[in-house]
């Protein structure tokens, strides 16, 4: 581990030497990749620097007990400087193992995050609108932007699709855990007989691109342009402001029509594009690694259930760690630290069982 922190070490200070250069700055891209680059190896360092300070105490210590002339006093002070050294390096260098970890790439990033009602009908839309609120809520908390791209509402108030994005440091490394199908047991409003309905909901959370990673080419582009309207005349423009943006070799389509303007729209629905064929080349490459990673957290794919939530019960349970929650309004109402926490430990938890092989 050692040689690979000094590797590692020898890496950050060429960053910083690369940083110190003048041209550096005209180079938007690569002062961008050199700073992302030294933020995520700042933790490592600063444990490594700790891990090495506690050593030289040590390796003093010792040097200090080989001197047969002090004084039995002064020796027990210095056994006990001895042991606090040790302790000192026994908790850096486990910090250092979770720090040394494999990374996922995209954890600093912006997110994308694509909600659609399943089965279920109104319910789910409803229910779709619910998730909505409770992940804004929670980037509120952290002091995260969040942003409307694209809504396609229900006449009951809820949405068959909604994407909205959210900018914040480290944003989808909390959010990369919400990709897949979301289930809700609740009675409906509409439902006379008090029973209990199933509906789902499926999530995709996309790390967003940058200009530089995605080549477009723009005559491969199909743009079209529509009125906005929503559920009982919401949103509704008198011009033709929304935008509807298809990769001809794809098929993919991404529309935007939250803004008035037609540039904005467009704008917003081509990070959105972005984002969206960054992820397909992401699980290309993925899918092509024979020994592809099957984490317990698993594998964020969208046909996966990975939570319900039981409303009689009061009840949230994450499938993939078996976690259970009774307190699901506050859950609901954007309190998602403890899952997030508990997935991220269970992820790290794998990584470290699959280092030690």
């Amino acid at each position: 581990m050692f040689e690979k922190l000094e590797e590692v070490y020898e890496h950050y200070l060429e960053i910083n030497r690369q940083l110190a250069q003048p041209d550096v700055f005209s180079d938007n891209a690569r002062y961008r990749k050199l700073m992302r680059e030294n933020k995520a190896l700042l933790p490592v360092i600063t444990m490594y620097e700790e891990y090495k300070k506690a050593k030289a105490a040590l390796d003093e210590s010792e040097e200090l007990l080989e001197d047969p002339g002090i004084d039995r006093e002064f020796r027990e002070m210095v056994q006990e400087e001895i042991e606090d050294a040790k302790e000192r390096m026994e908790k850096a260098s486990e910090e250092l193992k979770l720090l040394l970890l494999p990374r996922d790439e995209s954890d600093d990033r912006n997110v994308i995050i694509e909600i659609r009602g399943g089965a279920g009908g109104d319910e789910a839309a409803l229910f779709a609108g619910s998730l909505f609120r409770m992940y804004s809520m929670y980037a509120d908390s952290r002091r995260w932007r969040a942003e409307l791209l694209y809504a396609n509402e229900t006449e009951l108030g809820g949405y068959k699709e909604i994407s909205f994005s959210i900018d914040g440091d480290g944003a989808y490394s909390r959010f990369k855990y919400e990709s897949g199908v979301h289930r809700v047991q609740r009675v409906p409003e509409t439902e006379t007989q008090g029973r209990i309905h199933t509906s789902t909901v499926t999530v995709a959370v996309l790390p967003e691109a940058e200009d530089v990673e995605v080549e477009i080419n723009p005559k491969d582009l199909q743009t079209d342009t529509y009125r906005a309207g929503g559920a009982g005349g919401q949103h509704v423009n008198k011009t033709e402001s929304a935008i509807r943006i298809t990769p001809l070799p794809t098929g993919l389509v991404v529309e935007c029509q939250d803004e008035r303007s037609q540039h904005k729209n467009k704008e917003k629905a081509m990070k959105v594009l972005r984002s969206r064929l960054l992820e397909q080349e992401r699980r290309k490459h993925e899918a092509e690694i024979a020994h592809e990673r099957k984490s317990q957290v698993g594998t964020g794919d969208r046909s996966e259930r990975i939570r319900t939530y039981n409303y009689p019960q009061s009840r949230v349970t994450d499938h993939r760690i078996g976690l259970t929650l009774y307190r699901l309004d506050a859950v609901l109402n954007g309190d998602l630290d403890e899952i997030i926490d508990s997935l991220t430990t269970a992820e790290r938890a794998e990584k470290l069982k699959e280092n030690a092989v």
